[in-house]
């Protein structure tokens, strides 16, 4: 594989390496997911995240154990568990399934790399894109409020919903954010936090409960997030919290734009009733790292929840900004 650079994954001397998030933002250290089941691991406890990004590196993973010389029915069994790392984020399923149309349509190593190269690249592209359609709408000096991190850690290149955080400050748009702790895995805090102080772009830190309070007092101009599936007729999932996010904003008349690349799209799903939604540990709730606050009890911990299309004022999309309520595979831009 060529090099390949971008925040949290590498591709050098033909080594891929990923940034481990569960170390951020006290510690930078990277690790090997060049073999296909330490990168299963690697997504499933969150070193490598944000629905883009897993997608990617799932398919660099793959790449790179064919270049190691593994038999097509290895390529194919690696294929199968790396699919099922994490349910919710369709950009994984995407991803793989154009690294598997090349193993069946007869292609070989070279083909392999050259389409997972292809996903990298396309995916920093398609954030740019996003960026455009997404400073388009803010006018001049917002206050931006955000959830969980969508940023370069998330993403191939400068991210979906900072991505377009990132570009409209550098355009004298967005003067100020506001950052959702994102309970309970502390996204917002450790991930979002670490971009936005590494950017040099003023924020403010607070937990997931007050950020209803700043709506209501009018210290809020927009909502953006990002979003790891997103249902034909709009519905979407996020990291849990969102839902909440979105009605607050609603009830207080502010904009709520969930900001994804056309990858996070399927059409398949026709609402959000029917994406997937993955339950984890109790512990994630319980405590965090090596610290407990609560019993041993029954824990609720969805990933993500659901946004209804209704709480949405619009869409943006790589492809154009769409419009709350449309159906997503007649939508075309303007």
């Amino acid at each position: 594989m060529k090099d390949l650079d971008s925040l949290a994954l590498k591709v050098e001397g033909g080594r891929l390496r990923i940034l481990d998030q569960t170390r951020l933002p006290f510690a930078e250290v990277w690790l090997d997911g060049s073999d296909p089941g330490a990168m299963t691991g690697h997504i499933q406890r969150l070193a490598v995240r944000g629905a883009p990004l897993i997608g990617v590196a799932a398919a660099l993973s793959l790449a790179a154990q064919a270049e190691a010389g593994a038999s097509e029915a290895r390529l194919r069994a690696s294929w199968v568990e790396l699919r099922k790392a994490r349910p919710t984020a369709v950009n994984l399923m995407a991803a793989l399934d154009r690294m598997k149309a090349v193993l069946d349509s007869g292609g070989g190593t070279t083909d392999l790399v050259a389409t997972a190269e292809g996903i990298f690249e396309e995916d920093a592209a398609l954030c740019e894109a996003l960026a455009v359609h997404g400073v388009g709408l803010l006018a001049a000096g917002e206050t931006v409020l955000t959830h969980c991190n969508s940023g370069g850690l998330a993403t191939a290149g400068i991210g979906t919903a900072l991505g377009v955080i990132r570009r409209g400050f550098e355009a004298g748009k967005v003067a100020h954010v506001f950052v959702d702790e994102t309970r309970p895995l502390l996204q917002g805090a450790r991930l979002t936090a670490w971009e936005l102080k590494t950017l040099g772009i003023p924020f403010t830190l607070l937990t997931d409960s007050m950020a209803a309070i700043l709506l209501r007092e009018g210290r809020v101009s927009r909502v953006l997030v990002g979003a790891d599936r997103i249902a034909r007729n709009g519905d979407f999932a996020n990291k849990v919290g969102t839902y909440g996010l979105a009605v607050q904003a609603r009830h207080h008349g502010v904009p709520f734009h969930p900001v994804a690349p056309w990858t996070t799209v399927d059409l398949a799903c026709a609402n959000g009733a029917a994406i997937p939604i993955e339950a984890r540990k109790a512990e994630e709730v319980r405590g965090y790292g090596t610290t407990l606050w609560a019993p041993d009890c029954e824990v609720f911990n969805p990933s993500f929840d659901v946004t209804p299309s209704a709480l949405v004022t619009s869409l943006v999309l790589d492809r154009g900004v769409a419009a709350a309520g449309s159906d997503l595979a007649a939508f075309t831009p303007a």
